[in-house]
């Protein structure tokens, strides 16, 4: 029996006029960033962002007293506490912690605000380290979780299931989106705290930068990682946001979590990245594989298939993706060849 769409309030519109009142949070990461140059790019003139200086998303007075008087209209909950395997395993109290006291707070205060749609960004580290791939939406929850990113995992399935549980209760229309691993201009290259892709531009910059003959990759080389470029990301996370009531509505169904994969559907070998990068930077040297440290999950390819169906499809291949970032680093910090962070 097919699932029934959530009863909700009528919206005055199926999509964001260009003149809405759109909050960011998390505005200055990597996602947030992108999809603060789409919105820019598309034509919306209210754009309500805050660092962290200027609001901490910790602080649940602060930001309810924010929406408050803001009133914003829509949301991208892009805000969080993230980090690769080394910063997961050495923070795994505060990456849970901060995570879930930031998306409680921007969920409950969204509702007190009367938001009519957000968009709650998690990671594909939700699903468990051995379901069958590629990964779709309903495995949520079916096995155990990666151990060296467990507490953000768990923080991460718990705004989903605040998503979901708001909307039953209380009429929202907040949608959960699961990215697949994401790289771009604004990336962390500090090597103590970010991901496979923006560690391995920053080992084979510094490595070509001091004529180094080896460029040391953690692990076998052999687990597979599909990645997607933050400018990809945020066109999708738009799009979804702009969807009629009707496509909208249809990921939104009481008896499933408000889900949806975002990603490329496909992969690739962390050996077949680190070439990759070792190609757009012109890094002549060797690629040494530390087999003492973790692969982590053996493969993460998500399927695609619900957001393919609704229309959307990525436009940025890989070795693109990889030189635009290059280049985009580059240029940020004057022609240095180096990413300090």
């Amino acid at each position: 029996m097919p699932a029934s769409p959530i009863p909700t309030p009528s919206l005055p519109a199926a999509f964001m006029p260009l003149d809405s009142r759109i909050y960011i949070a998390g505005h200055r990461g990597l996602v947030g960033s992108a999809i603060h140059r789409e919105l820019q790019r598309q034509g919306y003139s209210t754009i309500l962002t805050r660092t962290h200086n200027e609001l901490d998303l910790c602080d649940e007075i602060a930001v309810d007293t924010f929406f408050s008087q803001e009133k914003p209209e829509f949301v991208f909950l892009a805000a969080a506490k993230v980090g690769g395997i080394l910063a997961n395993n050495s923070y795994p109290a505060d990456f849970i912690r901060d995570n879930l006291i930031i998306q409680t707070n921007v969920i409950e205060s969204s509702r007190n605000a009367g938001v009519k749609r957000l968009l709650f960004l998690g990671s594909s580290c939700i699903y468990p380290k051995l379901c069958p791939q590629p990964i779709q939406e309903d495995y949520l929850l079916t096995g155990p979780l990666e151990p060296t990113n467990r507490p953000y995992a768990i923080a991460k399935i718990a705004g989903i299931e605040m998503c979901w549980s708001y909307n039953r209760q209380y009429g929202t229309r907040y949608l959960a989106a699961m990215p697949t691993n994401l790289y771009g201009p604004n990336d962390n290259f500090d090597l103590n705290t970010s991901h496979v892709l923006p560690a391995l531009i920053r080992k084979t910059a510094e490595a070509k930068a001091t004529d180094a003959k080896e460029v040391v990759v953690w692990g076998t080389g052999t687990p597979r990682r599909e990645l997607l470029y933050s400018d990809d990301l945020a066109q999708a996370c738009c799009f979804l946001m702009n969807l009629g009531d009707d496509a909208f509505g249809s990921l939104l169904v009481a008896d499933a979590p408000p889900l949806i994969n975002i990603g490329t559907g496909e992969d690739v070998t962390i050996r077949e990245l680190a070439e990759t990068v070792a190609r757009v930077l012109d890094y002549g040297g060797a690629l040494t594989f530390d087999t003492s440290k973790p692969d982590g999950t053996p493969r993460k390819l998500m399927d695609v298939g619900r957001l393919h169906r609704l229309g959307w499809r990525h436009s940025i291949g890989l070795e693109d993706g990889v030189r635009r970032t290059w280049e985009a680093v580059r240029q940020r910090l004057g022609g240095s060849a180096i990413p300090q962070k």
